[in-house]
């Protein structure tokens, strides 16, 4: 059934909410078996905490119950059963943080930890700032997010395959397939699973620290791209 393919059944949230002039990002997990009073909690203490106005209230509510509703539409909802490697990939900044990378991900392991990866690969990569790793925690969760609506999809496209053509040969009509990674494709039955020289450099991370100007910058420029 439909759940997230990782350890923690978690749901990515994320808030982009603008009022009176003001503006209010922030991105995070929610466990969507708590009892929905949380999220008014929660956001009365978000609007307490950094001194926002009372309108952010309603509107931090609303966006974190409708996400919640999203995910929740899809609970009981049968998922196709195949093992897949698939690449996800990083391009974000936090504070003065720049990291992009890509690796690949095994989606039919149920026991991977998208928060112990992301703590792993900035204590590998030596970065020091702490609001980085659940950050990349929480986009490597948006990404497999969207794998598990994509693979209650196949499970529909199969169900509807199996009856119109009665074989398994419709599994491999699925749409969402085209983003998965065929293992015997990629490393060959009798081949090595040892990347190759030449493709080092694809998934190579790369950090940038950028200086305080550099980051205001981005900001400002960011701040009229959202205008």
């Amino acid at each position: 059934k439909f759940r997230m393919p990782t350890a923690d059944n978690l749901v990515p949230i994320r808030l982009d909410i603008e009022v009176d002039g003001q503006r209010f990002k922030d991105a995070f997990t929610w466990n969507p078996s708590d009892p929905d009073s949380e999220v008014v909690n929660f956001s009365r203490r978000t609007v307490k905490d950094l001194k926002l106005p009372p309108a952010f209230m309603t509107q931090i509510t609303q966006s974190i119950q409708s996400q919640l509703a999203e995910f929740r539409s899809f609970e009981g909802q049968d998922m196709q059963a195949i093992e897949k490697i698939v690449p996800l990939k990083l391009d974000i900044r936090v504070n003065n943080t720049v990291i992009r990378d890509q690796f690949l991900w095994d989606i039919s392991n149920f026991e991977n930890d998208p928060e112990e990866f992301a703590r792993t690969l900035c204590k590998d990569l030596n970065i020091e700032d702490p609001e980085v790793a659940p950050a990349i925690a929480v986009l490597i969760r948006e990404q497999l997010y969207e794998l598990a609506v994509q693979n209650v999809a196949s499970a529909k496209e199969y169900r509807m395959g199996k009856k119109g053509r009665r074989g398994p040969e419709s599994l491999t009509s699925s749409k969402s397939g085209n983003g998965a990674i065929d293992v015997v494709k990629l490393f060959g039955s009798k081949g090595s699973v040892i990347r190759k020289r030449k493709e080092w450099h694809l998934y190579e991370p790369v950090v940038d620290i950028l200086s305080t100007e550099e980051a205001e910058a981005l900001d400002a420029r960011e701040e009229r791209h959202a205008r």
